[in-house]
């Protein structure tokens, strides 16, 4: 296990120096400046600010001060929020971002392992053609049309929870049911997947040939093989709730990361964007580490250095 994670965080420097690399030259070669806005700036104000910022120095000289301040744990200052630095803004928001994740992840988890397991239980009945056909269209439904259809019903004809804003647990509901209900849909085919499979192995046939419910035979013997696959997507699941919170943050109006980066985009504030790019590639490894060594944890096998 510690050779796992040694090679993973080896992995991992040569990863985010290509990130942060790619996304320091795409934001400096896309049109458009931190200071071009509809109203005009004086030029010699223009000036200014930029010398302010480094940004009158050659770009790779600019480059090279940006990863020299990167190594002491720097991000700068954010151009757009100029009294606030990157790093604040991140501490700032995050909590929102997360919490949204996490309320995500649990509706997902809730929904889509037991549908799952029941249509592997009952297979080609109607147990298992309804949660299925309602998963296929749940992934076919993005989260941009969910979102609305949600406020629409639950919100504007029912009148039970908040359409928009994040002031308390009753406003997190229509936001964590839309990301959560899409990826219910992924958790659900592969958890039936995952227990088909189990089921036809011989030690979960011999539970069953000794007298075991279907209850115990699914919690106690085959729940641990046939979970690998969710636990496999559980990385890359989580880290697009979170990312995917973008949209749902600009849906219902939510103060979380993602409003500052969909801002700091439209502003060419650099350093945010860089900032906030860094931060998610930082995470999405971590998270990748923590499902890697939970799967190996469930499956002696796949303890294998890769």
């Amino acid at each position: 296990m510690s050779k796992l994670i040694v090679s993973r965080f080896l992995q991992a420097i040569p990863t985010i120096w290509i990130i942060a690399t790619l996304t320091f030259f795409m934001t400096r070669y896309a049109p458009g400046g931190p200071f071009d806005s509809e109203r005009a700036i004086p030029e010699e104000i223009k000036v200014k600010l930029q010398s302010h910022f480094g940004l009158d120095q050659p770009l790779f000289h600019q480059y090279l001060l940006y990863f020299k301040n990167l190594l002491r744990g720097d991000l700068g200052p954010s151009f757009k929020y100029p009294d606030w630095e990157v790093s604040e803004l991140i501490a700032t928001a995050f909590p929102v971002s997360l919490t949204l994740g996490l309320f995500s992840l649990l509706i997902a988890l809730l929904i889509g392992i037991p549908a799952g397991m029941l249509a592997a239980l009952r297979q080609n009945s109607w147990l298992d053609y309804l949660p299925m056909s309602l998963s296929m269209a749940g992934i076919c439904l993005p989260t941009f049309v969910l979102g609305p259809l949600l406020i629409y019903t639950l919100s504007t004809q029912l009148g039970i929870f908040p359409a928009l804003g994040w002031h308390g647990p009753s406003d997190w509901v229509l936001p964590s049911l839309t990301l959560g209900l899409f990826y219910a849909s992924y958790i659900a085919r592969l958890t039936r997947a995952g227990m088909l499979e189990t089921l036809q192995l011989d030690y979960v046939r011999t539970a069953r040939a000794k007298g075991a419910s279907s209850l115990r035979v699914l919690t106690k013997h085959a729940a641990r093989g046939g979970l690998l696959p969710v636990v496999t997507f559980l990385g890359p699941a989580f880290a697009g709730l979170i990312s995917g919170s973008f949209v749902i943050e600009s849906i219902f109006f939510i103060p979380g990361l993602g409003k500052f980066f969909v801002t700091a985009a439209f502003n060419r504030d650099y350093t945010m964007v860089l900032g906030t790019v860094l931060f998610y590639a930082t995470l999405i490894i971590l998270l990748n580490l923590l499902v890697d060594l939970l799967q190996a944890w469930l499956d002696p096998k796949s303890r294998e250095v890769r």
